[in-house]
């Protein structure tokens, strides 16, 4: 069942401070946690799991740190949602990950409102990229009456 907890926008966050230091090299999840204020500890968690997924990359040692594993282009937000999420489906009748079997499934009426609910999330977070969201970050952070937050 979708809902967005912690770990999906704690893990945006995350990301997007990848995104906007991705032309400098491996970031420290210390220097993430400080600029995005969450739990040092939290933030290796979901590290952990977006690396596990292919999304973020790391070095070892004195001079290491992690970086996204390819361009800000090329990850979307609902690759990031579905990594540290899970499904995306707003009920259990119509979750690719857990199957449930409803007794009602051939003659439910609202299964088709449930369906088109995760398709309009599916088509929102698939056509956001963590380059849209630098570029947004970009412009607020050039109209200095903006006070914002990633």
């Amino acid at each position: 069942m979708f809902r967005l907890s912690t770990k999906g926008r704690y893990g945006v966050r995350a990301m997007l401070d990848l995104a906007l230091h991705y032309d400098e090299g491996l970031v420290s999840l210390k220097n993430i946690a400080e600029r995005q204020e969450i739990s040092e500890h939290y933030l290796e968690q979901l590290i952990a799991t977006l690396k596990k997924a292919g999304l973020v990359k790391s070095i070892r040692g004195a001079q290491g740190g992690y970086m996204l594993s390819q361009e800000p282009s090329k990850i979307t937000i609902g690759d990031i949602l579905r990594a540290l999420e899970g499904s995306l489906s707003p009920a259990e009748c119509i979750d690719d990950i857990q199957k449930v079997d409803c007794p009602r499934k051939d003659f439910c009426v609202t299964k088709k409102v449930w369906e088109k609910v995760k398709e309009a999330i599916e088509s929102v977070v698939d056509s956001i990229t963590l380059q849209d969201l630098v570029d947004d970050y970009r412009k607020m952070a050039a109209d200095e009456s903006y006070m914002f937050y990633i």
